[in-house]
C-alpha cells in the first residue's frame, strides 16, 4: 500500500463494508459528493475482483439512502475515471456519486457526455418518453 496514496488512508469514512469505505470528496462538483473506493491499491477498475466492484456498488445503494435522506437531491451521476486520458488523477479505484440538484447546470441533458462537452447535446430535439431512453 502506497503511503503516498490519498485513499489508501481510513480517514474520514462515513460508510464502509469488509471491502470498501465512501467518504466524501475533498473538493466536491456539488454538496454531498462522494467516493466509494476499495481498501485494496488497485488504479484500474477493471481490475478489481469482482467481489470489490459489488462492495462498491453496495456502498452507492447506502451513500444514495444517506444523501436521500440527509440533503434530498433530485438524482445522481456516478462515474469513474480509468487511465490519466479519461482524467483519472488518483492512481487508485474510486467511484463518483455525485448528487444532482435542480438549477445547479443550466442545462443537464446529456449528463456525463459532458466528459467531452461537444458531444454532451444529441443532435435531436429534445423528447420525452421512451424514445430518448432508448438511445441512452
Amino acid at each position: 500500500m502506497p503511503t503516498s496514496c490519498p485513499f489508501c488512508t481510513l480517514e474520514g469514512l462515513i460508510l464502509r463494508n469488509d471491502l470498501a469505505g465512501v467518504r466524501f470528496d475533498r473538493y466536491p462538483v456539488t454538496p454531498g459528493h462522494c467516493l466509494i473506493i476499495p481498501f485494496r491499491h488497485v488504479a484500474d477498475f477493471f481490475a478489481t475482483t469482482e467481489d470489490e466492484r459489488r462492495a462498491m456498488l453496495a456502498l452507492a445503494e447506502e451513500a444514495k439512502a444517506l444523501l436521500d435522506r440527509e440533503r434530498g437531491p433530485a438524482g445522481y451521476n456516478l462515474g469513474i475515471n480509468v487511465g490519466v486520458v479519461a482524467g483519472q488523477t488518483v492512481p487508485h479505484v474510486h467511484l463518483h456519486l455525485i448528487p444532482r440538484y435542480p438549477g445547479d447546470v443550466d442545462d443537464p441533458r446529456g449528463g456525463v457526455r459532458g466528459v467531452i462537452p461537444a458531444r454532451q447535446s444529441y443532435p435531436f430535439p429534445q423528447e420525452t418518453g421512451q424514445e430518448e431512453n432508448d438511445r441512452a
